[in-house]
C-alpha cells in the first residue's frame, strides 16, 4: 500500500491516506506511521471498520497496552485493553461512567506513575452534530514561552489527580477514586524520549505544586493551562465513525468539549499505550 500525509492544522496532526488498519502492516509501513506520529503528534485514519481485536492488535505495535486498572468501571468487561467513552445508559438506566470523560484539559494517565505513551480512540457512534475533541501542541506552549518564564517553571513539579467533570460524583466513588489512584507528583517540563523536545506537561487535574499550597499555585496553573491552549496551538477534530485518532500524551493535551445534544449517543472505544515512567507519590 502507498501512505499519503495530509496535515489537518498548522499547529499539528496529519490524517494518514492509504492504509487499512485491518490487514496487517509491514515494517516499513509501520516505521512510516511512527515516523509521522512523532512529526505531527496526532494520526487520524478515516474509514477503518475494524474488529476490536484488530483495535488492540495494531495499537499493540506502539507498545505495552494498559488494562486501565486504574479505571476499572470505564474498562469494557471483556476487553480490559479498550477504555470505553460513551453516553450510554447502563442497563437499569443510571448515567454511564464516562459519560463526562476527557471534559477537562489533560493528558491520559498524568495521575498514574507510568503516564501513557499514547492513545488511539475508534469512533463507534457519533452524534449528527458535535461530539468534538480539542488538541492542543504542548512542545509549540513550550517553545512561546519567555527565557524568564521556562526557567521559573523548570524545576517545577505539578500533582496530579484522577479529577473528572462529574455532577453527580457520590461520596463512595470519590473515595474509590482517590484510593486507585492517589495523588502523583510529575514535573511541569517534560523531556519527550523519542524527539528530545521540551514539552509542558500542565492541565486541569493539576491541583497544586509541590511545595506551594493550593491558593498560591492556582495563578501560574491557570496561566500555562490559558496559554497552552491558545488558538495557534490548536487542532479541533469533528469526528465521523470509523475513525481512529492517534494522538501522543507527551507532546499534546486534548479535551471533549461535550458540544452536542443532550440524549444523542456519542460511543467511542480507546486503547492506551503505556509511556515511560514518571512521577512520584507523595507522602
Amino acid at each position: 500500500m502507498t501512505i499519503t500525509l495530509r496535515r489537518l492544522s498548522n499547529a499539528l496532526g496529519a490524517e494518514v491516506q492509504g492504509v487499512d488498519l485491518g490487514k496487517t502492516l509491514s515494517n516499513s509501513e509501520f516505521d512510516q506511521i511512527h515516523r509521522a506520529f512523532l512529526d505531527h503528534g496526532i494520526l487520524l485514519f478515516r474509514d477503518q471498520e475494524i474488529t476490536r481485536e484488530q483495535h488492540i492488535a495494531f495499537s499493540r505495535r506502539f507498545g505495552e497496552l494498559d488494562t486501565h486498572d486504574s479505571l476499572p468501571r470505564d474498562r469494557h468487561p471483556d476487553y480490559p485493553e479498550l477504555l470505553l467513552v460513551t453516553n450510554i445508559p447502563k442497563a437499569n438506566g443510571a448515567p454511564s461512567d464516562s459519560k463526562y470523560t476527557g471534559h477537562l484539559w489533560h493528558s491520559d494517565m498524568s495521575f498514574t506513575p507510568v503516564p501513557s505513551l499514547g492513545s488511539l480512540l475508534r469512533g463507534i457512534t457519533i452524534p449528527d452534530v458535535g461530539g468534538d475533541t480539542m488538541f492542543t501542541n504542548m512542545a509549540k506552549a513550550y517553545d512561546a514561552l519567555s527565557d524568564g518564564m521556562k526557567k521559573m517553571i523548570a524545576d517545577l513539579h505539578g500533582i496530579h489527580t484522577g479529577t473528572r467533570k462529574i455532577a453527580d460524583l457520590s461520596s463512595d466513588r470519590a473515595a474509590e477514586q482517590a484510593k486507585l489512584n492517589p495523588p502523583i507528583a510529575q514535573p511541569l517540563v517534560r523531556v519527550h524520549p523519542e524527539t528530545g523536545r521540551k514539552t509542558l506537561y500542565i492541565g486541569e487535574k493539576v491541583s497544586c505544586f509541590v511545595g506551594m499550597t493550593e491558593e498560591e499555585s492556582k495563578p501560574l496553573i491557570d496561566y500555562l493551562v490559558k496559554h497552552a491552549t491558545r488558538p495557534q496551538f490548536i487542532y479541533r477534530h469533528q469526528w465521523r465513525t470509523n475513525d481512529i485518532v492517534f494522538w501522543d500524551n507527551r507532546c499534546t493535551m486534548h479535551i471533549a468539549l461535550g458540544d452536542y445534544e443532550e440524549g444523542k449517543i456519542r460511543h467511542l472505544e480507546r486503547t492506551t499505550v503505556k509511556g515511560t515512567p514518571s512521577g512520584y507519590f507523595l507522602q
